[in-house]
């Protein structure tokens, strides 16, 4: 089985986090393929920016998933892929979507709606990781 690393975050702007609409209509978090010579850090912030258009900062490490996939519907060996997530801040709501990478709209959700938006079931659970942190933080600033 090959291995595939990736890396991405969950932007947080005031009480939003940015997902991404497929062209198939799945909302997902941006994440992509950890670069040569990259840290998991470097990749999340540029797939971030290159995914959403938006430049964030990295608040802390959320914790990664594993899963497995085939990369065509014939194939005999699947794809153990590892992704490392973070949470990160933005001060911009100005969203580019990669049309290229076939994202069709980026957009900031409401933490009350993201979690019923989110497609996939690990990145659910990552956006509860980030809610909880985002919970911690507004009670020290309170």
């Amino acid at each position: 089985m090959r291995e595939e690393v990736s890396a991405g975050g969950v932007v947080v702007l005031g009480n939003t986090i940015l997902l991404l609409r497929k062209y198939n209509g799945d909302w997902v978090l941006p994440k992509g393929k950890v670069e040569a010579g990259e840290t998991h850090e470097e990749t999340a912030l540029r797939e971030v920016k290159e995914e959403t258009g938006v430049k964030a900062s990295i608040e802390k490490y959320l914790g990664e998933i594993h899963y497995t996939y085939k990369e065509n519907w014939d194939q005999q060996r699947g794809v153990h892929k590892i992704v490392f997530w973070y949470l990160m801040h933005t001060k911009s709501m100005d969203t580019v979507p990669q049309r290229e990478e076939g994202f069709v709209e980026a957009k900031f959700i409401h933490i009350d709606r993201v979690l019923d938006m989110a497609r996939y079931d690990d990145e659910r659970e990552i956006i509860k990781v980030a809610l909880k942190e985002i919970a911690k933080e507004g009670k020290k600033d309170s």
